[in-house]
């Protein structure tokens, strides 16, 4: 069994702690992604894991195992960098053996493993090409196929496709579950990208700043974010946040929300926040949700468009209003340009509103199947 558990890990560079006690269970078999901006500590968590890096305080188990002092190449992890780290002057089969050669292992279990490797990633063609005749698509699949032919109990992916063009990322994404699929290993992915996240993620570990700001499925951080941030990290275009102010509570705890000259309530279905009549709270609303000219809408307000980017099967409207920038998707189909002025509505049920903290008020029902 390739669980993985985390118990109050933290990690100091000399003075400066930049993991902050993390807590963290993943289930054998699972697809994990850490994601976050810039600096947020996912490398560092994902080099904690591999025992690239020593833990400060706390305890890593792999598989039920105490793995603090382990051994990197003894954890029954295999690590997949950015950079490829692929030896420059041997094949492909080359590197692809050459860990399992320092191993000792026969030449019979070498020559089966690059042969299940290769045919899982398509890569028979190219078992005697060099990595400078490889395209970087190739090359990343030689490091993953590096990787598959040690038989790890974990993969780790320390952003991939960073390197890759934008028409290679979607192909080896695909790539990447594919492979899922035909393991069922355990495998932790770490990017900055929230669509990998969301495409490829079983689970995924939302982290700010050395600390985990929310774990759950794709669907269940689109559409129940624990906090702004989270709604603002997760869902591409990112989410629309505008300002708007308590006007009332009633005694069920339904908040009455004022925006724009219009009144809308809600039911505060938070444990951990109180709002009082007079706070500043945030509506939040996705792109994908703002209807224009839309009667049916329970709160409408009026844009003007700065930018319109048409992509065929959909555009994306970047628009003004009272100074804020709000981003709207529509179908294709609808030629709106820069300089119009549009009515736009949003219904109740596909608002977000967050307290002065930043926490999430609402709750929303995941869709069936």
């Amino acid at each position: 069994m390739a669980n993985i558990t985390l118990k109050n890990v933290i990690k100091r560079f000399e003075n400066i702690e930049t993991i902050h006690g993390i807590d963290l269970q993943l289930n054998d078999g699972e697809f994990v992604v850490f994601v976050g901006p810039s600096g947020c500590g996912k490398s560092t968590l994902l080099r904690l894991i591999a025992g690239l890096e020593d833990i400060t305080e706390g305890r890593i188990e792999i598989g039920d195992k105490n793995m603090n002092n382990v051994a990197p190449a003894n954890r029954g992890v295999a690590m997949v960098f950015q950079s490829y780290a692929l030896y420059p002057h041997m094949t492909v089969r080359e590197n692809m053996s050459f860990g399992m050669q320092m191993r000792g292992e026969s030449k019979e279990n070498i020559n089966a493993r690059i042969e299940k490797a290769s045919s899982i990633l398509q890569l028979d063609e190219l078992l005697n090409r060099k990595p400078r005749q490889l395209s970087g698509g190739q090359r990343q699949r030689v490091a993953i196929g590096r990787a598959i032919v040690r038989e790890p109990e974990v993969f780790l992916f320390d952003e991939p496709l960073s390197n890759l063009d934008a028409e290679l990322r979607v192909d080896m994404r695909v790539q990447i579950a594919k492979l899922h699929n035909k393991l069922k290993a355990t495998m932790i992915y770490v990017t900055h990208d929230q669509v990998e996240a969301m495409t490829l993620a079983d689970k995924i570990v939302v982290l700010r700043a050395g600390n985990i700001e929310q774990v759950g499925s794709p669907m269940d951080l689109y559409h129940n974010p624990n906090n702004e941030f989270v709604a603002g990290f997760i869902g591409s275009p990112k989410m629309n946040f505008l300002p708007a102010s308590v006007k009332a509570i009633n005694p069920n705890n339904e908040i009455i929300m004022s925006f724009n000259g219009q009144d809308a309530s809600f039911h505060n279905e938070s444990e951990s926040s109180a709002v009082t009549i007079g706070d500043t709270v945030t509506l939040g609303f996705r792109p994908e949700h703002l209807h224009v000219a839309n009667r049916e809408s329970d709160i409408l307000f009026d844009v003007e468009v700065d930018v319109a980017e048409h992509l065929g099967g959909v555009s994306y409207l970047y628009c003004n209003f009272k100074k804020s920038n709000i981003t709207i998707e529509i179908s294709g189909e609808n030629l709106v340009t820069s300089g119009d002025k549009l009515h736009i509505g949003i219904k109740h049920e596909d608002c977000y509103l967050f307290d002065k903290k930043g926490i999430s008020l609402l709750k929303r029902a995941l869709p069936s199947r």
